[in-house]
């Protein structure tokens, strides 16, 4: 049976890269993008093998903890894991559990992180090639940590997906989420005092994950090396407890998804009456308007998407230091062309419902602006905000004016670019009601390079005004603040009607096939 999940794991690979060329062509370059990280990993284990036993033990036990917490909590942070071999439909198969959760470890590690990661934790192994004994428990440590990693990995997913299944406790994780990821670097400067990160503060890192179960595995065959070969086995043992512990989670997990498949709640009582449809004019446009506003207010997706925007000054103080004001000064600008792009995925979080604007022949003209004069109504006050905040906290109200002109070009050129692209491709996302522990499959290369291509010609047509206010800024110059101001507002505002005129009349013609391809994503 193990053999056979293996095989239907290989299977579906296959024929997901069937699906089109831009399939074998994005598969292709992951697999580059991997050998390449690879290459990396095992030639810099083969020269750390040459160092010292504290160095070794340093490197390898940093590298193994890295990829055991990835396999634990990236699935958390992403809202998905691999879904081809979903256990909700193995349900209706007489599988003995046991059987079933050693071929769903086994078939994880079929595909390009699989191999790459399986190869990366074997790779530790030949930092010990000098010590030939620690090079054998270096092997078995490998193997242990690994099999820790995927195993517990699932388990963690298993048993967090009854929780996120509630959308309250969705939006509740995604705040979190970001509340830690923005935190890691103001917590790693207090924690280092200002002072530049040694040698010695991994070392005592390390000695504190070796005694976890990030780490365990990994330390072990340092131990040998080191010629305390009871130490070794005490961490084998946390990493086997560990892989235990784990294996009977992920079992009862799986016998209750079994009986009592996971599906998401909206959560949350439903308003009385029309709610925002009510508020909204009764024209083509405000029905447009109101119900993009029904999802932006109640869609966790668009909130997940949106809830980054706050956040982007502390991530901009935490990539200049704490010590690079004008990086700061740039928040408001980076928040709104985050806003702008973010109608670029209005189709595809439609779904099917995307029928409504076909069948009803809404004009793509006004479906476009429809879209975007949503999105403004939340993105105009919160990105203002942004703007007038960090430059009252980094002392420079001066550079108001330049800052909201760039601000301002950046959103309305970023609407009109959206607008375009949403018109061309669509991209699979997470449908509603969703279990959102499960990956979308069938995202292409085109639709990457869309998006690339997308951001890129966005920049280059906003690059007037910020290019301007980047002058104002560094020459505290109010008159050419008020003229970034004024550029940003009328050149934004021409792009804007640019693309909402040229994606409308793409809409027009490709809506039917748009709608097509979204429901093929369901």
């Amino acid at each position: 049976m193990v053999a056979h999940l293996v095989r239907l794991k290989l299977a579906l690979v296959a024929n997901g890269l069937r699906r089109s060329v831009w399939q074998v062509v994005g598969f292709a370059f992951a697999v580059l993008y991997g050998l390449g990280i690879l290459a990396i990993v095992v030639a810099g284990m083969v020269a750390v093998g040459t160092q010292d036993v504290a160095l070794q033990r340093t490197v390898t036990v940093l590298v193994g903890s890295a990829l055991v917490i990835g396999w634990w909590f990236i699935p958390l942070l992403a809202f998905g894991v691999d879904a081809t071999l979903d256990p909700e439909r193995f349900a209706t198969f007489a599988i003995p559990r046991r059987v079933l959760v050693v071929g769903l470890a086994v078939a994880a590690l079929v595909g390009v992180p699989g191999v790459l990661s399986a190869v990366a934790a074997l790779s530790t192994s030949l930092a010990w090639f000098r010590h030939p004994g620690a090079l054998l428990v270096g092997v078995v440590a490998a193997v242990l940590g690994l099999a820790v990693a995927v195993v517990g990995g699932r388990a963690v997913v298993a048993l967090a997906a009854p929780l996120v299944a509630r959308r309250r406790a969705r939006e509740l994780t995604a705040v979190v989420t970001l509340l830690l990821v923005v935190s890691i670097g103001p917590t790693l400067g207090t924690l280092t005092n200002g002072r530049e990160i040694s040698r010695e503060t991994f070392d005592d890192l390390v000695g504190v994950l070796a005694w976890t179960p990030f780490g365990a595995a990994w330390a072990a065959p340092a131990d040998v090396a080191a010629g305390d070969p009871a130490l070794a086995v005490a961490r084998l043992a946390i990493a086997g407890v560990t892989l235990a512990i784990a294996l009977r989670l992920w079992e009862g997990a799986l016998a209750r998804t079994l009986v009592q498949p996971v599906h998401a709640g909206s959560g949350g009582a439903r308003p009385a009456g029309l709610g925002v449809l009510s508020r909204v004019p009764a024209t083509p446009l405000g029905a447009v308007v109101g119900r993009c506003l029904v999802y932006w207010f109640r869609d966790p997706r668009y909130a997940m998407a949106l809830a980054i925007v706050p956040f982007t000054p502390v991530i901009l103080w935490v990539v200049g230091r704490g010590g690079n004001a004008d990086l700061v000064l740039a928040s408001g600008v980076l928040a709104a062309f985050v806003c702008g792009w973010g109608v670029s995925s209005d189709v595809s979080y439609d779904g099917s419902a995307f029928w409504m604007h076909v069948s009803a022949g809404v004009r793509g003209v006004v479906d476009r602006l429809g879209r975007v004069v949503a999105s403004g109504i939340i993105a105009v006050p919160l990105v203002t905000t942004i703007v007038v905040v960090t430059a009252a906290v980094t002392d420079r109200l001066d550079a108001v004016p330049a800052l909201l002109g760039a601000a301002a070009g950046v959103m309305l050129t970023s609407y009109g670019g959206a607008s375009i692209v949403s018109a061309l491709f669509v991209q699979p996302v997470q449908q509603p009601g969703e279990n959102p522990f499960q990956t979308r499959q069938g995202a292409s290369m085109a639709t990457v390079l869309s998006q690339t291509a997308g951001w890129a010609l966005v920049l280059v047509a906003a690059s007037p005004p910020a290019l301007l206010a980047w002058f104002a800024v560094s020459r505290s110059s109010a008159a050419l603040g008020w003229a970034t101001l004024a550029l940003g507002v009328v050149l934004g505002a021409v792009w804007l009607t640019v693309g909402v005129r040229v994606g409308g009349r793409l809409l027009d013609r490709r809506a039917p096939v748009l709608l097509q391809r979204v429901i093929a994503f369901e």
